[in-house]
Formats: structure tokens, C-alpha cells, sequence
């Protein structure tokens, strides 16, 4: 179901009755503080109705987090409209015209967020990628700074997985990626971030915590997924998989530039310690400081 919301300052539209009708929307009416209210409500399409005035303040003013179409008798020809998709109709609005617009800017905003899905999701896992990771840990490391939070990477990687590959064709692979995948979404919380990082690497960003219950949360999973049942065809028994890890967190012990690549680049380091040292491990970025 689609989400609309219209705004008009009186709080009384005249098009909301008309949109109710169908069974594919929810509306919502607001008449106070436009963004702040909206942001809430996670609208598919934002409507502007009717008061000439306070649309062009509002248009001046706000960025608006969603496709728009502005209701109104009067085309803003000197106003930069800042939304991924607007459109006009001038009122008086005939109900047919209305209609297309509302159905038009909804089918943009689909095709946008299929677009968004694409270009942000591995095919073969579901997860997100590399193209979604970084603004997003970006973001979590903005927060963790703000709240004076800890952050924790988590870089996964599955031990001789060439050889998987090799023994028995990659549509096995694809199976292990898969079973490991669904591991590490059962044990993930809400709020991590989870991505395949690489062929056979997996990233989580665990918000609000430290090294230490990184690490309990890196070996847990570490532990499930030794004892993970994989038997491929024309095997009698399971073939064991193992994974190694490496472990960073925010904040640092000292100043960086920039603190999204450091963290990053502090697990890569701990992983390749963990391959290093025999595979099968979980290696802490602090554990190995020593031989930076």
C-alpha cells in the first residue's frame, strides 16, 4: 500500500476524500510542520495543496524526502523544487487528471526504489554490497562520535573456499554462500549492518559495541558455522567450513583522518593475522597493534 501524505495549511483537504477511495492508499492529512511529520510516516508521495503562499515558503525552504506534486493555481517557474520527482496540477482539479498524476509519481518512486535495490544488493545472497556499506558506516561512525558510542567492523572470510569451489563446481559455492548467509542473519541484530564484502568475505557493522563483545559475537558465529551440516552431492559426509575474522573498533586509540576507511582497513588487517596464523580464528585489530 502506498503512503500519501497532503499537506495543506488549513488541515481540510479537498482531494484526500478522493484518494481514500482507493484501496491502494493510505492518506494522511497534515497541516502543521510539513518534513518533520512526514519524515515519520515514510511517504511514497508528498501532495501540496492549494495555498499558493505557503507551498512557494515551503518550496524555497525544504528539501522534501519524497517524489511531490504540488496542487495548486500557480506554477513556481522562479523556485528550485529539491525532490527526486515533482509534477503540477492546477486547480480546480479534475478527478480523472488527478488520478494519472498521483498513480504516475507513484510508479516513480517504485522504479526509483528498484533502481536503489539493485545497485545496493548482492544478487546471489540478498545482502547489501560495498555500494550500500559506506555512506551507511558513515553515518553509524557520525552517531558513534555524537553519543560517544562504540563501533565494531566485523570481516569475515570462509577458509578454503577455492577448494569448495574447485571439488565441487561453483553452483556449490553459491550453496555455501548461501547457508552461511542465512547464519549470519539469524545471529545479526536490527540494527547491524550485514554485506558480502567480496567473493567469499562478509562485513558487519555492529553498532554500540566494543572489541571485546565483538569478538564473543565473532567467535559464536564462528563456532555455528564449523558445525554447519554441508554434504554436497555424491558425498557421504559433511565437508567441514571454517571462517576467519578480524575485528576492528571505534574510537581509536589515536587521531585519523578518515575514520570509515581506518576501521575497515584495521579488520582487513586483523583477518589477514587470522588467515596467517592458521585460519579458523577470530583476531582482535588491538591484539596485533603491536606489529603496526
Amino acid at each position: 500500500m502506498a503512503n500519501i501524505v497532503i499537506y495543506n495549511k488549513d488541515g481540510v483537504s479537498t482531494i484526500a476524500s478522493q484518494l481514500k477511495n482507493n484501496a491502494e492508499y493510505s492518506v494522511e492529512t497534515l497541516s502543521n510542520d510539513l518534513i518533520k511529520e512526514a519524515e515519520g510516516l515514510n511517504p511514497d508521495l508528498i501532495i501540496l495543496e492549494n495555498n499558493s503562499d505557503v507551498t512557494k515558503d515551503i518550496l524555497v525552504r525544504t528539501k522534501i524526502p519524497a517524489p511531490l506534486l504540488i496542487v495548486s493555481d500557480h506554477i513556481f517557474t522562479d523556485v528550485t523544487v529539491r525532490a527526486e520527482a515533482y509534477d503540477y496540477v492546477l486547480t480546480p482539479v479534475k478527478n480523472d487528471e488527478l488520478d494519472v498524476r498521483v498513480a504516475n509519481m507513484l510508479k516513480i518512486r517504485q522504479l526509483k526504489n528498484e533502481i536503489n535495490r539493485v545497485s545496493t544488493t548482492d544478487e546471489l545472497t540478498g545482502l547489501y554490497n560495498r555500494t550500500y556499506l559506506h555512506p551507511r558506516l558513515e553515518e553509524e561512525i557520525s552517531r558513534a562520535k555524537r553519543y560517544r558510542h562504540s563501533i565494531s567492523c566485523m570481516l569475515l572470510d570462509i577458509d578454503f573456499f577455492k577448494v569448495v569451489n574447485d571439488m565441487y563446481g561453483y553452483d556449490w559455492g553459491d550453496v555455501l554462500l548461501k547457508r552461511i548467509t542465512e547464519i549470519l542473519k539469524h545471529h545479526v541484530r536490527k540494527e547491524d549492518i550485514l554485506t558480502r564484502y567480496g567473493d567469499e568475505e562478509f562485513l558487519v557493522i555492529l553498532p554500540n559495541t566494543d572489541e571485546d563483545n565483538a569478538y564473543v559475537f565473532a567467535e559464536r558465529l564462528r563456532r555455528d558455522i564449523e558445525r554447519m551440516e554441508f554434504v554436497p552431492d555424491g558425498e557421504e559426509e559433511r565437508h567441514i567450513i571454517t571462517i576467519s575474522g578480524g575485528i576492528s573498533s571505534y574510537p581509536f586509540s589515536v587521531e585519523v583522518e578518515d575514520a570509515t576507511q581506518t576501521l575497515i582497513r584495521y579488520a582487513e588487517h586483523a583477518l589477514y593475522n587470522a588467515k596467517k596464523r592458521g585460519k579458523n580464528k577470530i583476531i582482535q585489530f588491538s591484539q596485533i597493534n603491536f606489529e603496526m
